[in-house]
């Protein structure tokens, strides 16, 4: 899960050596791709380029929250539309969630997918990573049924037992 079932990440899933690795992995990407209720937070996020996938517009929109945003509907605007209309430099995309932003990037092709796990913090209706997990399949079956291979299991904080292991193609 990635959420509660308000949407509120709770303290159990806000580990320090998680957040280090998702800020420091942000810090490389030149665009930030997200849905309307996800968000990355933290010191550096107004100065991000980001793209806020959303179904409300019919393509492209300004985002009048954060000034370096664009609102994209993919079914309307290709993502090569959506960076040239951010005009965001040439780099590597994160995708930081949620579910259905997820599910739209299987389909498309990850290079990468890091997958954080906290086995002891339980969010009974909360939200799945993917779509496919609420019918109970688990996000590693979901990942393999798109061709990504899991790497080595990193070991991120062993007093709260989470860690993080790297799918790729």
């Amino acid at each position: 899960m990635l959420a509660d079932a308000e949407r509120h990440m709770p303290k159990g899933l806000q580990v320090e050596a998680d957040q280090k690795f998702f800020q420091g992995s942000l810090d490389q990407a030149a665009v930030v791709v997200h849905g309307r209720h996800s968000h990355e937070g933290g010191p550096r996020a107004a100065q991000r380029h980001r793209l806020v996938m959303t179904r409300k517009i019919p393509a492209l929109g300004p985002d009048p929250s954060h000034p370096k945003s664009l609102l994209w509907n993919p079914h309307g605007a290709t993502l090569q539309e959506a960076w040239t209309a951010l005009g965001a430099p040439a780099g590597a995309l994160a995708v930081i969630g949620g579910p259905e932003v997820y599910r739209h990037f299987l389909n498309v092709g990850y290079d990468a997918f890091h997958l954080s796990r906290a086995p002891r913090v339980r969010l009974p209706g909360g939200r799945p990573v993917f779509p496919e997990v609420a019918a109970g399949r688990t996000p590693e079956d979901v990942l393999a049924s798109h061709g990504l291979k899991p790497g080595p299991q990193e070991v991120l904080d062993q007093a709260a037992d989470v860690s993080l292991v790297t799918w790729r193609r």
